[in-house]
């Protein structure tokens, strides 16, 4: 079953990394429904499930999003100024999302993922056009954002790109520096958050073999193995295919995904 678990982990990073470089999205929306269904196979504590899965996400997204904000620091992609004003708030963010995922149940955190994901995704069907005139708000504004987006993300073991691109781009950001934005603030948030994890979950008594606190390493290892090579190839797609519409697809089946971790 380890086996399988990494096989499949290893297939699962390969998309995880190309959407990475192409969306700005960390896969966790992706990483978190999959390890939610093959962890129980291995006879992991249901208690434990949803924490290790948003863990696992998180410590992956250092590596896709940190693999993906390369490439695009060498296209000149990313409005540096803006990236700065968000990234400490979005690291803040993602250590309290952490804690708060290490009080709640696992029935709460799983009702949270998928409504939460229903609601981005829904966001994501009707916000993805990038000619927005709106002028970009405040500092204080920004790091409100930065701090909402950390703590979602950090909840849902996800980078923060289905939030931070639509709503920069709605503020005149253009896409692309949206996505490069999006994608560093992702590193930030996935590094404080599995920070977060790791502190919350060690010395737990049900965790399984092979664990870093919630970071369960198989997994983690499947992952990025194969993550961190296909972002750049998503990167470099980014500049070729009409990605508003790709968006509106992947919310689609999104939707779907999480209606089915509802039931």
């Amino acid at each position: 079953m380890l086996i399988t678990v990494f096989v499949t982990c290893l297939l699962i990073g390969s998309l995880v990394g190309f959407l990475a470089g192409l969306l700005g999205i960390g896969g966790g929306l992706i990483i978190v429904p999959t390890l939610v269904y093959l962890l129980p196979l291995i006879n992991v504590d249901s208690e434990v499930v949803m924490p290790i899965a948003l863990a696992t996400s998180l410590a992956s997204i250092i590596v896709t999003s940190s693999s993906a904000a390369l490439v695009h620091h060498q296209h000149n992609n990313i409005h540096w100024p803006l990236a700065k004003v968000l990234m400490i708030f979005v690291a803040v963010g993602g250590l309290v999302g952490a804690y708060l995922a290490s009080i709640l149940s696992a029935k709460t955190l799983t009702t949270f993922f998928a409504s939460a994901v229903i609601v981005l995704a829904g966001y994501m069907l009707i916000s993805t056009k990038s000619n927005n005139n709106h002028t970009m708000p405040s500092n204080f504004v920004l790091r409100i954002l930065g701090m909402f987006t950390g703590v979602l993300a950090s909840l849902m073991g996800i980078a923060g790109g289905v939030v931070l691109v639509p709503t920069l781009s709605y503020f005149g950001l253009p896409m692309r520096q949206a996505i490069s934005v999006a994608t560093v603030c992702g590193v930030m948030v996935a590094v404080f958050g599995s920070i977060g994890y790791i502190i919350s979950g060690w010395g737990q008594p049900n965790i399984p073999p092979w664990s870093f606190g919630y970071v369960y390493l198989p997994a983690l290892l499947g992952i990025v193995l194969s993550s961190s090579v296909f972002a750049r190839y998503g990167v470099k797609l980014s500049s070729k295919v009409p990605i508003a519409l790709l968006k509106k697809f992947f919310a689609a089946f999104l939707i779907l995904v999480a209606i089915k971790m509802i039931f």
